[in-house]
């Protein structure tokens, strides 16, 4: 690709200027049907240090209305967002329906630099790739328009242009250390540019411009976004395949063949609550300290408890180590982005536990039953639930999955205690008994998300919770379990 690059011939500048004159009014007027057909566009401007990339980002926003469009530069992760996964900087910075959102620079400088630098390895290099194609084909699929694009500039035009700004007081601070260091190594950078545009072409190509030609680099990139813009306002919003993957599944049971009947009484309820959260609170200060990030997740029937079992999770955890995420119907800002978005951004940080009182899987059971996204959309997205999974695991983070299970008699004992005694009537609702009356086909999209769903990396544990009280001490006793082999794990990293 960039080795193989060859640069065009000089062009007549009066002619340059008319073309991107031209090209800008189309752009302009481009606005509107962008947002009235809820067009996404991501924008993603990569290139050597000294290229131009912030004076192309500025040329192509020039016409834009700045109420719909952000600009950001998340190449370099400040140290607040180090603590983050990987992918966390540029999937908080995907743009809502109708709205552009500019990248200057994003995940490939920051893949290569840290792996020119040795700060990852060859197995995590690979790690990232993969989960880049994952992001980009997600995006796609989604409906966004994404276009990526490399300014290239030979090392003699590079070391010119730094040497330009170094010798102007007014710019020389915009030369850091990294890249001068990008010079020196320009051979080994190329290389590796090279190498991951190859890797990650596939889905979202790449497209190279010639930054020693700076207007016809500026009419290049506009007629490209251009020309996207207008074959996804042709051919309607994409909605992507559904297909599967091979992730290493769980067997898991059909919820009409578990078994509700586990109790546990009163007395060794007390004791062992008392001895786990005990052991749970001295674990959370072991994962802080291992940098351990750590996420549960809890679905189930309405009224099966998921409340009291959070509560007494949450109990024995240091309140300035963890969160708990209730997630209710999306909001507007967060329904007009991709829908793991609004998951993406209410993540812990290493070290922290995030508690989710529901999840990303209402994507494949009230969504997909109430009609709220269309059948592709709900198919396709197991396979895109775990592989945001594989990533974040990918990161270091224990997922440990809750469906809380009762029948159908112990719901509607519950649903008539609650509405029968006035401090308890706000946990009912008219959502509640009509939820009820689908729960043959609740039933039905449950089995099958935890038949696809339950990856040997983030399991689905069933909780029997006719009996709260032993549904609580189950769950408790999986987190501790977990918690421990995480720690251990951990112990044994720093000791090879």
């Amino acid at each position: 690709m960039l080795k193989n690059f060859e640069r065009k011939k000089s062009e007549d500048k009066d002619a340059l200027n008319a073309e991107i004159k031209e090209i800008r009014e189309k752009l302009l007027a481009q606005q509107q049907l962008i947002r009235d057909q809820k067009l996404p566009v991501l924008v993603l401007i990569e290139g050597w240090a000294a290229a131009g990339k912030g004076t192309l980002v500025k040329e192509l926003i020039s016409e834009i209305d700045p109420r719909f469009y952000n600009v950001s530069s998340p190449a370099v992760v400040p140290e607040s967002e180090e603590r983050y996964p990987f992918l966390y900087p540029y999937f908080s910075a995907i743009p809502e329906n109708g709205k552009f959102m500019f990248l200057d620079s994003g995940w490939m400088e920051s893949t290569v630099r840290k792996y020119l630098r040795h700060e990852i390895t060859k197995e995590e290099y690979k790690r990232r790739v993969r989960q880049v194609n994952e992001f980009e084909r997600q995006l796609r699929d989604g409906g966004y328009v994404v276009l990526k694009i490399f300014l290239h500039i030979d090392k003699d035009e590079q070391f010119d242009r730094l040497q330009d700004l170094v010798d102007w007081p007014e710019t020389e601070w915009r030369v850091t250390p990294e890249d001068l260091w990008q010079h020196k190594e320009y051979k080994r950078f190329l290389e590796a540019y090279d190498e991951f545009m190859e890797k990650t072409g596939g889905c979202v190509p790449w497209h190279i411009l010639d930054g020693s030609r700076k207007k016809a680099a500026v009419r290049d990139a506009m007629k490209l976004l251009y020309t996207r813009i207008d074959q996804a306002l042709a051919a309607g919003r994409y909605v992507g395949e559904p297909f599967e993957e091979d992730f290493p599944l769980q067997k898991m049971p059909k919820l009409k063949d578990v078994d509700l009947s586990p109790a546990i009484d009163g007395e060794e309820y007390k004791k062992e609550l008392k001895k786990l959260q005990k052991r749970l609170s001295e674990l959370h200060n072991m994962i802080y300290r291992k940098k351990i990030p750590v996420i549960l997740c809890y679905e189930g029937w309405d009224a099966a408890g998921k409340g009291g079992n959070i509560r007494r999770v949450a109990y024995p955890l240091d309140p300035r180590g963890f969160d708990v995420r209730p997630i209710a119907s999306p909001l507007p800002h967060e329904l007009n982005r991709q829908y793991l978005w609004r998951f993406w951004t209410r993540l812990p940080r290493t070290g922290h536990i995030c508690i989710f009182d529901r999840t990303w899987y209402g994507r494949v059971m009230v969504e997909r039953l109430e009609g709220f996204c269309t059948e592709k959309d709900w198919q396709r997205a197991y396979n895109e639930i775990n592989e945001f999974e594989r990533q974040l695991t990918d990161w270091g983070a224990v997922v440990l999955k809750f469906w809380i299970h009762i029948d159908q008699e112990t719901q509607l004992a519950r649903f008539t205690e609650r509405q029968n005694t006035p401090e308890k009537q706000w946990k009912i609702t008219d959502e509640d008994w009509r939820n009820r009356e689908k729960w043959p086909q609740y039933e039905v999209a449950v089995d099958e998300m935890l038949q696809k769903t339950s990856t040997e990396n983030a399991p689905w544990y069933i909780i029997e919770s006719n009996d709260k009280k032993y549904a609580r001490i189950k769950t408790l006793r999986i987190i501790v379990d977990a918690l421990e082999k995480a720690c251990d794990e951990a112990f044994k990293r720093q000791m090879e």
